[in-house]
């Protein structure tokens, strides 16, 4: 069982910069490979990025590559959404997601276990 909390969210002008993190309980954390996903209001929620359990193999979206980076400090207990370079489109609520899995090449909702409440992220042009 892995329990999730995000932080970090907020305000941001278009062009600015916002990290989130990711704090999961439980000793198993660095087992489990990490997502993050993010749901504006009236879509479907979208897949953002994806990190390795041990932090080596990264996937991102083609909406976000190239401004955002996915991180993780499994001393911390904490995986990092590094958002640069924000747009308006970027508005969402963020959240981050587990897999019982050191690798995956998941990035459905339904194919991540375990979830956080979300961290609203609003970027103003």
């Amino acid at each position: 069982q892995v329990q999730l909390v995000e932080s970090g969210g907020g305000l941001a002008q278009a062009g600015g910069s916002l990290r989130l993190s990711c704090a999961a309980s439980g000793r198993t954390f660095s087992t489990y490979a990490m997502g993050w996903f993010r749901q504006a209001p009236g879509k479907e929620r979208e897949f953002v990025a994806r990190i390795s359990s041990s932090g080596v193999i990264t996937y991102y979206s083609d909406s976000v590559k190239g401004r955002f980076t996915c991180s993780r400090d499994n001393a911390k207990n904490t995986v990092y959404l590094q958002m640069n370079n924000l747009k308006p489109e970027d508005t969402a609520v963020y959240y981050c997601a587990a897999v019982a899995a050191p690798i995956t090449s998941a990035t459905k909702s339904y194919e991540y276990h375990y979830w956080g409440q979300g961290t609203q992220v609003t970027v103003s042009s």
